[in-house]
């Protein structure tokens, strides 16, 4: 079995429940049990809030918006987000990922990713016009699956 979506949405806030419950409810109609779901949903709200925060100047039209691309095929999920922001810091066209001080409020989301998801890519776009935060995890089915029962 294979879906998949791709959603434009605004740099607000209220695109990132929006997205985590259009992936919820595909996994949960799909089958996925319910602790690979959460893990998936969580992983997408941080990567979905780092866009929102840190996505681009709201000015634009372009910088504005951000994606969410959501793949479920076969065993696997892959989960893309990608913004128009500036970038982040990288080494070799990789962006670096850096520990949060323990008092900071902000600044886990991806180390976060990175605990949730099988394997995670962050990557700057060409020219630092933007990030493309993408991640994976297998897939696990709950036995009573309406869709694989077919």
């Amino acid at each position: 079995m294979s879906i998949w979506w791709s959603l434009h949405l605004r740099r607000e806030a209220a695109s990132v429940p929006l997205a985590r419950r259009l992936l919820v409810g595909a996994m949960d109609t799909a089958g996925v049990d319910p602790d690979i779901s959460y893990d998936l949903s969580v992983a997408l709200s941080e990567a979905c809030a780092n866009a929102v925060e840190h996505g681009g100047a709201a000015t634009s039209e372009a910088s504005g918006a951000y994606r969410v691309t959501a793949y479920l095929d076969g065993e696997m999920c892959r989960i893309e987000v990608a913004d128009s922001g500036p970038g982040i810091p990288s080494r070799k066209g990789r962006a670096a990922l850096q520990q949060a001080p323990d008092d900071a409020e902000h600044g886990r989301g991806l180390c976060l990713i990175h605990e949730l998801a099988d394997h995670v890519h962050v990557v700057n776009k060409p020219g630092r016009t933007g990030v493309v935060v993408s991640f994976d995890k297998i897939l696990k089915w709950r036995t009573d699956t309406p869709l694989l029962a077919v």
